[in-house]
């Protein structure tokens, strides 16, 4: 298990979650931010520094953004549009600096507008 970054953090990228996790395991996509799931160690401090509250764990994520557990493992293990080759595990995220790119769901995403 590992935890997800949901809808709410698309358009956002507000990055608290960057600075606060021990593990460097949070990427940068051009629209939202994605939490490796091979790297993620589980510690939880993401989650509460989210001014969001686009982070789960993953059996918590709310049914209506079920979809984003599957997609943030896509943004490592399938090429992304205009990014070339799966990202892969490439042990942390300040190595790969800010990707550019989302998944097929985040860069089609339409954001609603409260």
């Amino acid at each position: 298990m590992t935890y997800v970054i949901a809808e709410p953090c698309i358009d956002v990228l507000d990055r608290s979650c960057i600075e606060e996790c021990p593990v460097d395991c949070i990427y940068e996509g051009a629209r939202a931010l994605y939490i490796h799931p091979d790297e993620c160690v589980d510690c939880g401090a993401c989650e509460p520094v989210c001014p969001v509250e686009a982070i789960y764990y993953e059996d918590d994520v709310p049914e209506q953004w079920s979809p984003f557990i599957e997609d943030n493992v896509r943004f490592f293990t399938e090429p992304l549009p205009g990014a070339g080759e799966a990202l892969g595990s490439p042990g942390g995220a300040a190595k790969v600096g800010r990707v550019g790119a989302d998944t097929p769901l985040v860069a089609g995403y339409v954001t609603r507008k409260d």
